[in-house]
């Protein structure tokens, strides 16, 4: 199950990597943010399970209740959703190298490895500052009066925005339902039958 997780892994990456897929993608800012960065976010989402069997101990007492690695998940996706540092992924081949590596292994491993540390209180809380974020970004998007990235139009700037929104507004309804249904409020496989909080094993 493990090699078959990172050699998934491997795979959406290098697909995500190399054109077609990354010319299409990359070719819409609605695509590139909504698409692209989510799928790589995924891919290190399935390295978190394999790579937790490596982690060190004082790693996981760090990453007390998960605050560090969700700290580090929301700095990673906020830092690349600035309008300059698209510009600068698309024109730069080192910093476009730096946003994939980083998007899938300081967003989607330490998403999959701190998440279940942190309790039902503390997610609903993340959750509560994530989706608002997101629309608030898709807002700014629209209201801007000019091109915010040189590398695409404003049409294209205005659909990114409503796509943002739309994205937000998903996720709420989503959270809604769960929160409604009273199914477990978490949105990610449970790794191994339980999770390890500040160095201990917890069995679900």
């Amino acid at each position: 199950m493990r090699e078959w997780r990172c050699a998934a892994a491997a795979g959406l990456w290098l697909t995500l990597w190399l054109p077609p897929l990354r010319t299409v993608l990359e070719a819409n800012m609605a695509a590139h943010m909504a698409v692209q960065f989510s799928l790589l976010i995924f891919a290190g989402l399935l390295l978190a399970r394999p790579l937790r069997r490596f982690e060190s101990q004082w790693l996981a007492d760090a990453d007390w209740l998960g605050i560090a690695g969700l700290a580090l998940v929301v700095l990673t996706t906020s830092f690349w959703m600035l309008p300059r540092m698209l510009d600068r992924a698309l024109d730069e081949p080192l910093d476009d190298f730096a946003k994939f590596l980083s998007l899938a292994l300081l967003a989607g491993v330490p998403l999959g490895l701190s998440w279940h540390r942190m309790p039902g209180l503390g997610r609903a809380f993340v959750w509560a500052n994530f989706i608002p974020k997101l629309g608030a970004i898709g807002g700014l998007y629209l209201a801007a009066p000019t091109r915010l990235c040189a590398y695409y139009r404003l049409d294209q700037q205005v659909a990114a925005g409503w796509t943002l929104i739309a994205l937000a507004a998903a996720l709420a309804l989503a959270s809604l339902a769960v929160a409604l249904a009273g199914w477990p409020g978490t949105f990610l496989p449970e790794p191994g039958g339980g999770c390890r909080v500040a160095g201990e094993h917890r069995c679900a």
